[in-house]
């Protein structure tokens, strides 16, 4: 997806303008160009905070249908992570994309990200990797000052890329996170403390016995199946 994303947004207002015609094609809404049912408020009156899921379910559905029919077409996929729930992404056993529609729409905080995105990527040389942390870290030739910043799974939290990760791997990466300290490496980590009356105990006592700072960051963790806030949730930035 990223590798798509780089390419397609060489020319930002080609690919956004792309992307209303397929929103017109499917019928989706498109609040970014005022694109929406003329009764837009008694429906959200009706539906407070699933009205633009009630609106789009048909035709999100039938772009669904379609990308899982041809999956190379990432066009679509794009879409479907645009106003599927929560803009994540997951796909059966059978490997077919199956999140349900989102209470969202592309709007302009869709297009700011993409334009902000396309600013980045055209004007930084960027180079992508897929292989183990600490493999990548150790190819990289780091120097001092330099600035790794790392978003694990995260330990105490049910996402399924979490199967991946244990508390040997959790354990691993404050090792790696240390060595680079020591030779004056800045890093950032993002992390959870607590999560539904769970600990990151490992991380607890990582941070217990270490002199770096820890930032609380204000998120809201919202479920598919409950979509209340979680609050006890404390996740937190650490820095060297």
């Amino acid at each position: 997806l990223h590798k798509y994303l780089m390419h397609e947004l060489t020319n930002a207002d080609e690919f956004i303008n792309k992307m209303h015609r397929l929103i017109d094609h499917y019928g989706l809404t498109c609040s970014a160009i005022g694109k929406v049912p003329d009764d837009i408020d008694e429906i959200k009156k009706q539906y407070k905070k699933t009205y633009y899921a009630k609106i789009n379910k048909t035709a999100y559905l039938k772009l669904r249908d379609d990308y899982n029919a041809d999956q190379k077409n990432y066009n679509l996929l794009y879409l479907l992570l645009v106003f599927g729930f929560n803009h994540m992404t997951r796909f059966n056993n059978s490997g077919k994309f199956n999140l349900p529609v989102g209470n969202v729409d592309w709007n302009h905080n869709v297009e700011k990200a993409l334009k902000n995105y396309a600013e980045f990527s055209n004007n930084n040389k960027i180079t992508l990797y897929n292989q183990d942390f600490e493999d990548f870290i150790d190819s990289q030739n780091l120097k001092q000052n330099d600035f790794v910043y790392v978003d694990p799974p995260y330990l105490i939290t049910f996402s399924e890329y979490n199967k991946l990760w244990n508390e040997e791997t959790e354990k691993r990466l404050y090792r790696v996170l240390d060595r680079l300290d020591k030779q004056e490496i800045h890093w950032g980590l993002s992390n959870v403390l607590t999560h539904k009356g769970r600990k990151n105990t490992i991380l607890l006592n990582w941070l217990e016995n270490r002199n770096y700072t820890v930032y609380p960051v204000e998120s809201n963790y919202i479920s598919r199946f409950d979509n209340t806030i979680k609050e006890d949730t404390k996740e937190v930035f650490v820095m060297n």
